[in-house]
């Protein structure tokens, strides 16, 4: 069996993905260790893989981004935020990535390196010379698109991160977006094509694997009102993922509250531990069709779902899929509009365009949904279609046949 590095930016949709292909490896008998934040330790070793945690300099606190990164929550969603976002929070860990790796090499001689997309310190390993192990990059977001944010919109970005890696010996070998993708010796992309605009720019080492399966729940008590699923209503599920959920404004607490007189059940999964409390405090009056709650795996509950309300994290769009459940997205930040876009250009969804809408169109947009029964034959489609990939499949035979390279 092979020895196998995970590199993870230490965010949660970042982390999350990561392990689960570490789980699936180290049941396949391969000997795994995990590099990320220091507050990932134990969802690591949970998992039965070994801990090495990023250096200062690396490990930041996606619960903290205000104070980690000063001025950023200052500056608009889309390509300005996107641009500081190269730079500083992906840009800046890069010396500290590339010495954290070649140190952790030097202790574990890795066969195969597996790193996110954006964990741009694994790029100074694809292009160095002379013997190395075999580099894995997933796109654990979708693909940016070939226009409109090349170099011509991210001057300084580049210029920035051309220094960042000269500053470690190796050069860009084009834009930054796009050797992410060309520069490591396999790209697998964890989606499938009828999810993503079609491409035909796209280097050899680039594969569609399908999603990922989603992490083991693990234990869940399902709450009082759990049988209410089930009872002929529609379901209607909210939520705004794990990371852009700060202001429960924006998406939930408005889902609750126009849909406060419809004849559906509203499930309000916060994802924070003080979620369900904080939508109480803020509405005062909760409808009688909806059910608050912090944690709840959507595994267990997307089954039930009729339409699903949500910013547009990229796996939760995948998991909603998964599960043939069609969505409304509202999302400004990260790679959220982009993907909206494929939720709406695939057919399975409707793109609200703003993170946060007025009554009218949130009510609107979740009605046309669950009234048109295209979004859901689309969405039942592509679960259908995500049936004929393996992505963990895929990823084993990539480290096989580098074990059998060497």
């Amino acid at each position: 069996m092979s020895k196998i590095i995970v590199a993870a930016t230490p965010v949660h949709g970042h982390v999350t993905p990561l392990l689960t292909v570490a789980a699936d490896l180290v049941g396949r008998g391969h000997e795994v260790t995990v590099l990320t934040g220091t507050r990932f330790k134990e969802r690591t070793e949970a998992v039965g893989a070994f801990f090495t945690a990023l250096p200062e300099g690396a490990d930041y606190d996606e619960r903290r981004m205000d104070q980690e990164f000063p001025g950023r929550s200052l500056l608009p969603p889309g390509p300005v935020q996107i641009g500081f976002d190269l730079k500083h929070v992906f840009g800046d860990p890069v010396p500290a990535q590339h010495e954290a790796l070649r140190r952790l090499l030097a202790d574990f001689p890795a066969t195969v390196v597996i790193s996110d997309g954006l964990f741009m310190g694994a790029l100074p390993l694809s292009l160095s010379s002379g013997a190395r192990p075999v580099t894995v990059s997933l796109g654990i977001t979708p693909l940016f698109p070939a226009t409109g944010w090349g170099p011509e919109v991210h001057v300084d970005a580049q210029e920035y991160l051309e220094k960042v890696f000269e500053s470690v010996g190796v050069t860009l070998p084009e834009f930054v977006l796009d050797s992410l993708i060309a520069v490591p010796d396999h790209y697998v992309q964890l989606t499938i094509p009828d999810f993503e605009f079609p491409r035909d720019d796209l280097p050899s080492s680039f594969r569609f694997v399908g999603p990922l399966p989603p992490p083991p729940a693990g234990a869940f008590e399902q709450p009082s009102w759990w049988k209410e699923l089930s009872d002929g209503r529609p379901v209607v599920v909210a939520t705004q993922g794990t990371f852009a959920n700060a202001d429960l404004e924006e998406l939930v607490i408005p889902t609750v509250r126009v849909l406060g007189d419809a004849d559906v059940l509203v499930v309000a999964a916060t994802a924070r531990p003080d979620g369900a409390e904080e939508v109480r405090n803020l509405m005062g009056n909760v409808p009688d069709n909806a059910r608050l709650a912090d944690f709840i795996p959507f595994d267990r509950l997307l089954p039930f779902a009729d339409v699903l309300v949500t910013n547009g994290g990229y796996g939760g769009v995948h998991t909603a899929l998964r599960h043939g459940v069609p969505l409304v997205v509202g999302g400004a930040t990260e790679d959220k509009p982009l993907i909206a876009a494929r939720v709406e250009w695939s057919g399975s969804g409707v793109n609200l365009g703003i993170a946060r809408p007025d009554d009218a169109t949130l009510r609107t947009a979740v009605n046309s949904v669950l009234s048109t029964p295209s979004y859901r034959a689309r969405a039942q489609r592509l679960r259908d279609d995500f049936a004929r990939f393996d992505a963990l499949e895929s990823i084993s035979k990539l480290v096989d046949a580098a074990a059998h390279r060497v």
